[in-house]
């Protein structure tokens, strides 16, 4: 019996060592693709994904080249049909996915999103940072609770994005008056508008990322957070509200707790769909020990890049729930993201859908 198990064991060992030698032989020489859903520049999700670029490829089997992307459009539509539908199954593409599509996928309000995000082969979360309802600090209002009482602008993404969706959610289920400017091409385009007064606030952005992208911003106390949505408080916003904590009655708890862990998302790795496993399983190893590397983490701490990192297990295990969650819950949170048309004003220099300005 002893030698049977012996055996056993050592086939098992030749067998991984095999399919290790497989991984390694595959990416040597060859160029990782890493498609990036925003803007060169145009905020965190580039910052992240080029950060976390500059050091997976030493961590991965064979050490391939990892080559920036960026495809922006439709909120990151456009980056995660192009992987869904076209880009090589074969583990030579990563991608950094918009936060807001699982709930989108969840609760079918694009149709422009082909992406099955179930089939996507998750590497890992980078960040689980709360998103952020931040204002200008000469906005009229300095609260979530004054934000209620009077109307502020507060600037968001392309109709659909997430940044839209929360701030609808915001005026539909917790009472708030925000005219909701939407159209800017990217995070980087709002903080802009923002500074030049165009708008009061910005509808959503991750702590993390005003302190790595806009850090003047915090110290120089240039915005004033108001509202954060996540699974719990972020340390350095101990008195700023939680959406969790806001619900009016019993029956909307449900809406909020779905939108909370939307956002635990956060910033996800993913490659395609049909990835043979031996490789998505050095890929989710090479992401895991990057984001252990004392290089990144020196780099991370410089960029200042908050790091909370999600194994690729428990991200596809997120995500799987949440477009599995009950049916009601889904179509009540799917009404509530919807603008009022009397919320919406397009940017200026933004073409609506009818082609005007």
């Amino acid at each position: 019996m002893r030698a049977l198990k012996l055996a056993l064991l050592c086939c098992a060992l030749a067998t991984a060592a095999a399919r290790a030698d497989e991984v390694e032989e595959f990416y040597r020489g060859k160029t990782i693709q890493f498609i990036i859903r925003s803007a060169a520049g145009g905020g965190g999700y580039d910052s992240y994904a080029r950060l976390l670029g500059r050091h997976i490829g030493r961590h991965i089997p064979g050490n391939p080249r990892v080559l920036p992307i960026n495809m922006p459009g439709g909120g990151g539509i456009v980056a995660a049909n192009y992987v869904a539908k076209v880009a090589p199954k074969d583990g030579t593409i990563l991608t950094i996915v918009g936060q807001g599509l699982v709930a989108d996928q969840a609760l079918g309000v694009n149709k422009s999103l082909q992406a099955d995000l179930r089939t996507f082969n998750w590497i890992g979360n980078m960040s689980d940072s709360n998103q952020i309802l931040a204002v200008w600090r000469t906005s009229p209002a300095m609260t979530f609770e004054e934000a209620r009482a009077r109307e502020i602008t507060i600037g968001t993404t392309q109709a659909g994005s997430i940044s839209q969706q929360l701030t609808a959610f915001y005026n539909n289920v917790l009472g708030a008056r925000l005219k909701i400017v939407f159209g800017y091409p990217d995070g980087h385009d709002v903080d802009l508008a923002m500074e030049r007064g165009e708008i009061d606030g910005r509808g959503t952005n991750t702590w993390a990322s005003y302190i790595s992208v806009t850090p003047h911003y915090v110290t120089e106390k240039l915005i004033i957070p108001i509202l954060q949505v996540g699974l719990r408080k972020d340390p350095a916003l101990p008195d700023t509200p939680l959406l969790r904590d806001l619900a009016r009655t019993p029956a909307d708890q449900p809406l909020l707790d779905f939108l909370s862990e939307a956002v635990a998302v956060g910033r996800p790795i993913a490659t395609t769909p049909g990835v043979p496993g031996a490789r998505v399983a050095a890929l989710r190893r090479a992401f895991d020990e990057t984001l252990k590397d004392p290089e990144f983490i020196r780099e991370a701490a410089v960029e200042r890049a908050e790091i909370s990192p999600m194994t690729g297990a428990e991200l596809a295990r997120l995500v799987d729930d949440l477009i599995a969650a009950p049916d009601d819950i889904k179509a009540r949170v799917k009404v509530a993201i919807e603008p009022r048309p009397l919320d919406l004003r397009a940017a200026v220099g933004v073409k609506t859908t009818d082609g005007k300005e």
